[in-house]
């Protein structure tokens, strides 16, 4: 009986450890990392792509690794992950690419990989990153090449300054129009001198300077109301005259019989001045009543000056009224002047807004004008020359030409026509020439025949004035298939007045052969100009030459073999 029991514990300690074996080898299936590398040989720079893949359930939770974790290699680019199905399980597959740029042998660390709280480590693997052998004895050599010129970067304001200039505009228009809005408010508030005195005068009475003891503002505020009064109706400089000089030149002109002054108030202003003048600097202390009294004295002085106010003459009126003209033209300059000045002024500012958004060229263009750019806009014409034709777009028809000599033309013989739009030396200058051979010319003959071309045509322009003469030479393919040859190059220009110009000059030849017979396009132009380079382009790229029947035929064997 104890034998039996001894079994059945035995029997269940074995079903236990056996679950337990069942459940971690399960557990084991599902949670296993694969890891994959491409290469373990890369050079330096290259990409190593290494793979993790995990199989799991929907509801688990799996983290890779970050980019920080694969030292000594760096991580290029980290991949999205990839999932894929497979019988109710879901296969994550995560990407790195690492790269190293020394040489030498490397291990890539066991990475932790996240598996529903637990940490599970990656396969280690060795990386050899080698060298890259150069071998100098088969690398092509090439020669320094040659300075270039570059185009000088235009002077820039900073935008910035742009802001404070219009800043500084709006501020001072501002300044003056609250300048010009006080002084037309105080001009119409103006009174005539008599009723301004009297009007001053009422609101001294009003004031508080007796009641407070002070005699000194008191006697200020007189003097200077009598004395504004004269300085605007007998002497314009009454105000900043002193006592002594006031009254010496009112006697005056009393004897002079300018102006019939009273005597008596001649002596009271006298008396009344040198009183102030001791209240304000010797601080004399006046008798109860003095001041008043002086007050009433000096309306008596004024009412009776208003009335020995002389009427005015015809002469003077017609003084005073030609004094008004001339004051209004004055005026009317002094607003013209500020007109213009303000126009000039926003000018000035439009433009630096404008050259800073668009450029400087732009604002020269738009206000001096362009004539290549009106050229280039304008309108164009698409013309057929010669026989055989070749048909071409310019901005102008060009006209049949009559060299004096062979040296003068285009073409290297009389055999043949000369079109032409402008001269060598302007801004654009257009040739078109079309020149026949005297008898069929072989295949061979042909360059010839184009070399010969080319040099007659660069004798031309050197007869024009060019020097320094850069030649290139290329091949080139119409869009129907014909070829011919393409020169063009610089050359510096001879001016009338026998110096050089600082502008470099441009050209361009296209020459094709057809029908034993040379067709030719010029154009020379500015190098430096930007709307001469687009017109050109636009010239060439508009070239035409229409096949011969008797060149379609030759082709088309050529094309069955």
């Amino acid at each position: 009986m104890k034998r039996a029991n001894n079994i059945s514990i035995f029997k269940n300690k074995c079903a236990r450890v056996l679950a337990g074996l069942l459940f971690f080898l399960a557990f084991s299936a599902t949670a296993q990392v694969i890891t994959k590398a491409d290469t373990t040989a890369i050079k330096i720079g290259e990409e190593l792509r290494i793979s993790f893949e995990i199989q799991a359930d929907s509801t688990d939770l799996v983290v890779f690794p970050d980019q920080q974790s694969f030292l000594p290699l760096e991580v290029i680019e980290s991949y999205a992950t990839d999932t894929t199905y497979s019988n109710s399980k879901i296969n994550y597959r995560k990407q790195y690419g690492l790269t190293q740029f020394d040489s030498g042998s490397y291990t890539i660390p066991r990475q932790k990989i996240i598996f529903n709280n637990k940490f599970f480590l990656s396969d280690t693997i060795n990386v050899e990153v080698r060298d890259v052998a150069i071998d100098t004895t088969k690398q092509k050599m090439f020669d320094i090449k040659a300075a270039m010129e570059v185009d000088k970067v235009p002077f820039q304001v900073p935008t910035g300054v742009y802001w404070l200039i219009i800043l500084v505009g709006v501020v001072l228009a501002i300044w003056y129009f609250l300048k010009r809005k006080k002084q037309k408010a105080e001009a119409k508030k103006q009174l005539p001198p008599y009723q301004e005195a009297l009007v001053a005068l009422e609101e001294l009475d009003c004031s508080q300077y007796l009641l407070q003891n002070n005699a000194k503002e008191y006697y200020s505020l007189l003097t200077e109301i009598v004395k504004r009064y004269l300085d605007r109706e007998v002497d314009d400089a009454a105000l900043e005259s002193t006592t002594q000089e006031l009254i010496g030149r009112l006697n005056s002109l009393k004897k002079s019989r300018n102006f019939d002054f009273q005597s008596q108030d001649i002596k009271h202003l006298e008396t009344i001045l040198k009183r102030a003048d001791l209240v304000k600097f010797a601080k004399m202390q006046q008798g109860s009543g003095q001041a008043q009294a002086d007050r009433s004295r000096v309306e008596e002085i004024i009412s009776n000056t208003h009335k020995a106010l002389p009427e005015p003459t015809q002469e003077e009126l017609m003084q005073d009224t030609l004094y008004q003209k001339a004051l209004q033209k004055k005026k009317l300059r002094k607003k013209i002047v500020l007109a213009g000045s303000s126009l000039v002024l926003v000018l000035m500012i439009s433009a630096a807004v404008f050259s800073s958004l668009y450029g400087f060229a732009a604002l020269k263009e738009t206000v001096f004008g362009n004539s290549l750019k009106d050229t280039l806009d304008g309108r164009w014409y698409k013309s057929q020359y010669g026989a055989p034709g070749l048909i071409i777009n310019t901005p102008e028809i060009l006209v049949r030409q009559t060299p004096k000599n062979a040296k003068d033309s285009i073409p290297s013989s009389r055999s043949g026509s000369w079109f032409a739009y402008g001269a060598i030396g302007e801004d654009l200058y257009i040739s078109l020439s079309i020149t026949k051979a005297a008898q069929q010319a072989s295949q061979e003959n042909q360059g010839v025949a184009i070399d010969a071309e080319i040099e007659q045509a660069l004798e031309t322009l050197e007869n024009a004035g060019a020097l320094n003469v850069v030649v290139k030479q290329e091949a080139f393919s119409s869009d129907e298939g014909l070829k011919g040859v393409k020169a063009y190059g610089d050359f510096n220009l001879k001016l009338p007045n026998g110096d050089i110009s600082k502008e470099k000059m441009s050209y361009e030849m296209l020459l094709f052969d057809q029908q034993n017979t040379i067709q030719m396009v010029t154009v020379v132009f500015e190098r430096d100009l930007e709307y001469a380079n687009q017109i050109k382009e636009r010239i060439i790229s508009s070239i035409e030459v229409p096949v011969s029947a008797e060149a379609q035929n030759k082709k088309q064997p050529q094309d069955a073999q």
